[in-house]
């Protein structure tokens, strides 16, 4: 694709470093090697129009003057042919909620759709393969706090992803 055609705009929340390289650590350990073009991340909105670059990015700077919000990582999911850490975050949860609003007519079905935030750490592996995995992780995972740094807005080319924008929380 062409580096400098419009893409379509994915929005996620950058996760605090220490977390980040624990999660990017599994995600190179579990993740197919040939299909992991990405480093550990958490989706807020997966495909947003690219016109709309210059209002996502000032509304992710108005999110970011404040502060961080909280987060923890609360279970193992399986994610059929994956595995991923839940989430929860009713803080980030309502800043997608408004977000969401603003950008209500630009949503693709899968935006519109409830969120289930997560980490995924491996995908497009066999079923029995995930499950290995989920298990494995199950028997050491305690839920434990996560620190949310903050948001950023990639342009989605069909293979890694291109930064279009990162701004860090201040609060």
């Amino acid at each position: 694709m062409n580096a400098d055609a419009p893409a379509p705009i994915i929005v996620t929340a950058v996760m605090g470093a220490a977390d980040f390289a624990w999660a990017d650590g599994l995600r190179r350990a579990h993740f197919p090697p040939e299909r992991n073009w990405l480093s550990a991340h958490i989706t807020l909105f997966h495909h947003l129009p690219p016109s709309a670059l210059d209002e996502i990015a000032g509304r992710l700077k108005r999110l970011c003057a404040g502060p961080p919000p909280t987060a923890r990582l609360t279970d193992v999911m399986l994610l059929g042919r994956g595995v991923a850490y839940r989430v929860d975050s009713p803080e980030l949860l309502a800043m997608r909620s408004e977000l969401a609003d603003a950008f209500a007519g630009m949503l693709t079905p899968q935006d519109q759709a409830k969120p289930r935030l997560h980490i995924t750490v491996q995908n497009k592996v066999t079923p029995d393969v995930a499950k290995a995995l989920a298990q494995q992780l199950r028997a050491d995972f305690r839920a434990r706090p996560i620190a949310i740094a903050g948001l950023a807005a990639w342009h989605y080319r069909g293979g890694p992803w291109d930064l279009a924008m990162k701004a860090m929380f201040r609060g």
